[in-house]
């Protein structure tokens, strides 16, 4: 019987590493009115009535609410089409992004 010869692996598998999240922030202001912002956060963001009034009563109890984590692009276009929402209707409405740790 011959001898099993073994060959080492050559090719690797490259890793794809996923790209990095940023929160979209929901920052209060005392002049846009509450079920506006409710309106805002079903419509961009797909929350139901309940999240989105859970949502709103955060921001504006503790100044800001982490909406939701996406890819960098999608963070930024969810977050300025809020933005415009309100600036649509007047209202100093503003969501932010921020870079996941």
């Amino acid at each position: 019987m011959s001898p099993t010869l073994v060959k080492p692996r050559l090719k690797t598998k490259p890793k794809t590493a996923r790209p990095p999240l940023w929160k979209v922030i929901l920052l209060n202001d005392d002049f846009t009115p509450r079920e506006f912002v409710v309106q805002v956060l079903k419509a961009v963001f797909r929350m139901n009535e309940s999240q989105a009034y859970g949502v709103m009563l955060t921001a504006h109890r503790k100044g800001a609410c982490v909406i939701a984590v996406y890819t960098r692009d999608v963070a930024e276009t969810k977050a300025k089409e809020a933005t415009e929402l309100g600036r649509a209707k007047g209202y100093p409405l503003y969501f932010t992004t921020e870079k996941e740790e």
